[in-house]
């Protein structure tokens, strides 16, 4: 992957962060048009009721083919067998020439038992497993794991380059779990800079070191807007967050932060160098990659306004 942490205005990566409402390739396709023509770095997707990002992402493989990496940021590691979800990050990594990164995460209750009818009892446990079971196939070896969770023997014969891994983690376990084992950690809604910087990033550098693995990644998702009206946005915008504010796992990083609601922490201004400085404050808590998405609720204007400026900000440097 390229680094090109010195050719951008804050020196870490800059991705585009699709978001979740993908609905069709040609979406996908659009989305991933605009982060190439606004110089993005990266281009992110997530999952939750949309288009499978794997599959779109090697789908638009000739779209992003300017990026260093395009990857999800996450796919529910509940609902896919570790071999299964191995041979379509396999598969992505050879249609997108070893750019792809696979995100993963445990979701949540009200999906899991709600949506896939699994326990979510042991949610941590389904992941070390996962984790355990999944690397070695993403790395092209074969996998042998008889867990509490999980069972997975076998081995794949995709032609590809390694698939880093990343694990979505908030809790202690998770991001010693993060830290000693993936490539770092891909953070969803509701991160405060200050959770980050206390929380978050040396609990994750602490389990890195003490496995004697690199310093890991920490790419952070970012919803940024421009408006003239920014606390009108703000109050719309906890009104349809309503839903993730209340998740446990968020709910306990608000709580940290002394927060109400994911919307809390949108970077929302009247400017672009408001958007900058607050974008500045993740890269000072520890970001190593940003993952900037556009929080503009049902205004197409607040959305295109704040496309263009980020567009314009990033040819500045």
């Amino acid at each position: 992957m390229t680094n090109l942490a010195a050719q951008n205005p804050l020196g870490v990566r800059l991705g585009w962060a699709a978001g979740t409402a993908n609905n069709s390739i040609a979406e996908v396709r659009r989305q991933a048009a605009y982060a190439v023509d606004a110089g993005f770095d990266a281009y992110w997707i997530s999952q939750i009721f949309g288009v499978d990002p794997i599959v779109a992402l090697a789908a638009v493989a000739d779209v992003v083919e300017p990026l260093s990496e395009v990857g999800t940021s996450v796919v529910p590691l509940y609902g896919r067998h570790p071999l299964a979800l191995a041979a379509q990050a396999r598969t992505a990594q050879s249609a997108l020439g070893g750019r792809f990164t696979l995100g993963i995460g445990p979701s949540h209750a009200m999906v899991v038992e709600g949506f896939f009818g699994e326990s979510y009892a042991k949610p941590f446990t389904r992941s070390r497993e996962y984790v355990e079971a999944i690397t070695p196939l993403l790395n092209g070896e074969p996998t042998s794991l008889s867990g509490e969770e999980l069972t997975a023997n076998g081995w794949l014969t995709i032609d590809a380059e390694p698939v880093p891994l990343l694990l979505a983690a908030m809790g202690p376990r998770m991001l010693d779990l993060a830290g000693s084992h993936c490539a770092g950690t891909s953070l969803g809604p509701g991160m405060a800079p200050t959770v980050m910087a206390n929380h978050i990033v040396p609990r994750v550098n602490a389990a890195a070191e003490a496995a004697g693995r690199p310093r890991p990644r920490v790419v952070t998702l970012v919803g940024v807007a421009i408006t003239d009206e920014p606390e009108k946005l703000r109050q719309q915008l906890k009104e349809s967050d309503e839903l993730y504010s209340n998740l446990p796992a968020y709910r306990a990083m608000l709580d940290l932060a002394g927060l109400e609601s994911t919307a809390d922490v949108l970077v929302v201004g009247t400017t672009i160098d408001d958007v900058v400085a607050g974008l500045a404050e993740y890269v000072d808590a520890g970001a190593t990659d940003l993952r900037i998405g556009v929080s503009a609720g049902d205004d197409p204007d607040i959305d295109a306004v704040t496309r263009d400026a980020l567009k314009t900000w990033i040819a500045s440097g």
